[in-house]
């Protein structure tokens, strides 16, 4: 059976939904540019998969999931510079989630979980912000993993390890799995190298795309991405959501 998207939903198959089993799974990226070959919504069709894929987890554990309209609208200053990209305060986004957790917490649903596919820092901080806040405010448990912590990064590809990670190998298999119509085909397969770690040009002090090493918006090893390697890493994706889940919800838990 497919997915749930409450958007697709009338307000009385929402009502009839068993809320208190039932996790809200929101999508959550940016705008921005993915290099030459990749949409600006690469970070959406990510976010969109690793939704999906906690699905089976989430049943797994008793729960039924929900996914929201992608939040597609973040703090994105990295890719600032590169027309196309749309990036907002982080305040913004952080009033949003919080927004988002209340309403859902007056609906009875079980959890939020905040599928994540953005990592500029100015965005995470932002998340982080919203759930510290969510939590204050006894709202439902919200789950959101962040990818850079080094316990979950180790679980996902080498390429997303070194840091070099934007519109390469680890974002263009995902995309070449779920939307491959959208992948610039001619252009990838001609796209030497960039090994700069953007990672790496965070804890350094670098603020843009540019400063890192990356004047056409992408890092890492874009020709090489293969659809295989986007479906292996989306399922990653998808158990590490569901496990958040499961944290958020355990006594005590924390997202």
């Amino acid at each position: 059976m497919p997915l749930r998207e409450l958007a697709d939903m009338t307000w009385e198959e929402v009502r009839d939904l068993d809320r208190a089993r039932t996790v809200a799974l929101l999508p959550v990226g940016a705008i921005e540019a993915h290099g030459p070959h990749l949409p600006l919504d690469t970070d959406g069709v990510i976010a969109r998969a690793m939704a999906g894929a906690a699905e089976g987890p989430l049943a797994r554990r008793g729960f039924a999931a929900l996914r929201l309209p992608t939040l597609a609208y973040t703090a994105a200053p990295f890719a600032a510079a590169f027309p196309g990209t749309l990036s907002i305060s982080p305040a913004t986004l952080a009033e949003l989630v919080l927004d988002l957790a209340r309403v859902l917490t007056r609906q009875g649903f079980a959890a939020l979980a905040i599928a994540n596919a953005h990592l500029d820092p100015a965005h995470l901080r932002a998340l982080a912000d919203a759930v510290a806040r969510a939590r204050g405010e006894t709202l439902l448990p919200v789950a959101c993993p962040d990818l850079t912590r080094r316990v979950l990064a180790e679980r996902l590809t080498e390429e997303f390890r070194t840091g070099a990670c934007h519109a390469g190998r680890f974002e263009g298999s995902i995309v070449l799995a779920e939307r491959p119509d959208l992948v610039r085909e001619a252009l990838r397969g001609v796209l030497p190298p960039n090994p700069a770690s953007l990672s790496a040009a965070i804890r350094a002090g670098h603020a843009t795309f540019q400063e890192a090493g990356g004047p056409r918006a992408y890092f890492g090893w874009p020709a090489d991405a293969t659809a295989a390697e986007g479906r292996a890493t989306i399922e990653v994706l998808g158990a590490i959501l569901a496990e958040s889940v499961a944290e958020a919800l355990a006594p005590g838990g924390a997202a």
